[in-house]
């Protein structure tokens, strides 16, 4: 049954940085919700506080004033499962190879070793990713880590998907079959789905696009996403 409370909920929600007598306004007096099955696009310039916002999406960061909540997550968002996050930056275990990091949230989650692997192995397959599984992340180029990475955060299902700039350091076409598979796996479940992103591009892909602008966040009504 799917639930009518929202994946996740700000209110008055702020994040300050620095001293507090010069502060940086990161994020500010954001008040809104993501619902099950919603898919956003947030845009904005670099510095604009986009990563500041997943982060506090996701419970890697607290508010500085607000709150933030998970009404249909049981209240826990730290859990492996209910929420994935995509990294802009590098964030693969660099003593494991590909195939253990996909696979370590299914493991975390209490999954048995032999199903955690098969998991991963489909997870791969789906970003055409399966000729890297004995790999390092070292090994890698910086595109082909964020592909992997998203393959983690895709593994175990996720009731909400947080990309911070997945397709940054990717070519067109990859970037396409990137948020195709954040697109097929948010409907899949019917996850809620925000891609932070700068690329007209990839916008134009989702339902709804929210601008932040100096730590500021416009939320936009939904449109007709033409693909």
């Amino acid at each position: 049954m799917i639930s009518s409370e929202p994946l996740v909920r700000c209110e008055g929600v702020s994040r300050t940085f620095g001293d507090p007598r010069e502060p940086i306004h990161a994020v500010t007096d954001a008040t809104f919700e993501v619902a099950v099955g919603q898919r956003i696009a947030l845009v904005g310039s670099s510095g604009s506080g986009k990563s500041t916002l997943l982060h506090l999406l996701a419970g890697l960061d607290q508010p500085t004033a607000g709150t933030v909540t998970w009404p249909a997550l049981e209240g826990a968002p730290l859990r492996p499962g209910p929420i994935a996050m995509v990294f802009q930056a590098p964030s693969l275990l660099p003593p494991l190879d590909v195939l253990e990091n996909v696979a370590l949230p299914l493991l975390l989650l209490g999954v048995g070793d032999d199903d955690a692997r098969a998991g991963a192995f489909a997870a791969l397959e789906r970003l055409a990713l399966v000729d890297l599984v004995s790999k390092l992340p070292e090994e890698l180029s910086g595109g082909q880590a964020q592909r992997v990475a998203v393959a983690r955060a895709l593994v175990a299902s996720p009731a909400l998907i947080l990309a911070d700039e997945p397709t940054g350091q990717l070519d067109s076409g990859t970037a396409a079959d990137v948020v195709d598979a954040l697109l097929e796996a948010a409907r899949a479940t019917d996850a809620g789905l925000v891609i932070a992103t700068h690329d007209p591009a990839v916008a134009r892909h989702l339902d709804q696009q929210w601008t932040m602008r100096d730590g500021h966040l416009s939320v936009h009504a939904r449109r007709e996403v033409h693909r």
